[in-house]
């Protein structure tokens, strides 16, 4: 049965992808097949030119900034194609000369051997989810990146004040800070010029602002129509995890019910420590920092709110209301065990970091806990 199998390599680039044909069984030839463009109508082609007499194919490629459009496409056609991780393909200490061809062979030797690591790849409706919290994210960073480059501005001028230039110190009435009779609209500098510079950096962060505020709602208005809103819902009765962050959590996560255990989280989000043993020799290191680093930060994030007591706000009562009493109790749950646990590390004179990560870990956990517990919605 094996040697009717035959596995095809994919090198794809955004104009052409470069394809490898590895025979079914261990010592099966490995032959280069050649350039292809990168259309669905060339895919079908050489699926249809390669799966002759009932051969069955197995595709695979690398994940990459083209997307998952090859592997939608070839599945919805009746074939097997996984998407491959990059960073756990296997090398060769010795291997230095790369091309697309070598890439390409080496792709197909490895999936006909089983040595390759396939990831998840999301519905169209999960990636558009995943596109729009990203879209916010960078909107957050273009924000945060406007308002420093304003603060520059004005620390070139001598304007600083000794605290932090964006509270509502700089905000008459909880205004935005270059309303009339904000300190911003009082600055007088000695050259006119410098008056068009800081009207123009106070524009970049106004539609900065506007771009910002604007995802957000449409975060908010999308989430009642995606399959995973129950979640996002549930994961809303822990701390530190309001509308946004659950939703960007969840969008960049997926399903987690595909982790059979917490640990399996904790190692795809790499909140756990790197080890190098060998005999009685025992080292561990730092975080792997490996899966999604997007993920891991807004864990990280969100792990500095328990720094205070464990206590139910106000805003937290109010999203635990719609939630069913188990998912409550695995919340407050958690406030207890990380609040005390961030004060015992703390106390014993561990670094911040190193105890946020700690309480991300655990955090994890729990996460993955409420999680299992909340079904999908019907898609």
């Amino acid at each position: 049965m094996g040697e009717n199998i035959t596995y095809v390599g994919l090198d794809v680039h955004k104009d052409g992808i470069v394809v490898a044909v590895a025979e079914g069984g261990l010592r099966g030839e490995v032959r280069d097949y050649g350039r292809i463009a990168n259309t669905p109508a060339a895919l079908q082609r050489l699926a249809r030119k390669l799966g002759h007499e009932g051969v069955a194919l197995r595709f695979c490629y690398e994940a990459g900034p083209c997307g998952y459009g090859i592997q939608r496409h070839l599945s919805a056609h009746g074939q097997q194609c996984v998407v491959v991780a990059p960073s756990l393909i296997p090398q060769r200490a010795g291997d230095r000369v790369k091309t697309d061809r070598r890439d390409a062979a080496r792709l197909a030797r490895l999936h006909r051997a089983g040595e390759l690591t396939a990831v998840w790849v999301p519905d169209a409706a999960h990636e558009a989810m995943r596109d729009l919290v990203r879209a916010r994210l960078d909107a957050v960073h273009a924000l945060r990146r406007a308002r420093q480059q304003l603060s520059g501005f004005l620390l070139r001028q001598g304007c600083h004040y000794g605290r932090p230039a964006w509270t509502k110190l700089h905000r008459p009435h909880g205004s935005s800070p270059w309303a009339e009779g904000s300190r911003l609209t009082g600055l007088r500098f000695a050259h006119a010029v410098h008056h068009i510079v800081l009207e123009d950096y106070i524009q970049a962060v106004e539609a900065a602002e506007a771009r910002r505020d604007r995802l957000t709602a449409q975060i908010e208005a999308m989430l009642p129509d995606w399959t995973l809103a129950p979640v996002v819902a549930a994961l809303q009765t822990m701390r530190g995890m309001a509308l946004v962050n659950a939703a960007t959590l969840i969008a960049e996560l997926g399903d987690l019910s595909r982790f059979s255990n917490p640990r399996q989280l904790m190692a795809y989000l790499g909140l756990v420590p790197c080890e190098h043993s060998s005999g009685a020799s025992v080292k561990r290191g730092g975080l792997t920092k490996a899966g999604n680093s997007a993920a891991r930060r807004l864990l990280i994030e969100a792990s500095w709110t328990y720094r205070f007591p464990a206590r139910v706000s106000r805003e937290l009562l109010l999203r635990q209301e719609s939630q069913s009493k188990p998912i409550r109790e695995i919340a407050w749950k958690a406030q207890l065990r990380l609040c005390a646990r961030y004060r015992k590390l703390a106390r014993s004179g561990k670094p911040a970091n190193v105890v946020t990560a700690a309480i991300a870990r655990e955090l994890a956990g729990f996460i993955w806990a409420i999680a299992r517990r909340v079904p999908p919605a019907a898609g």
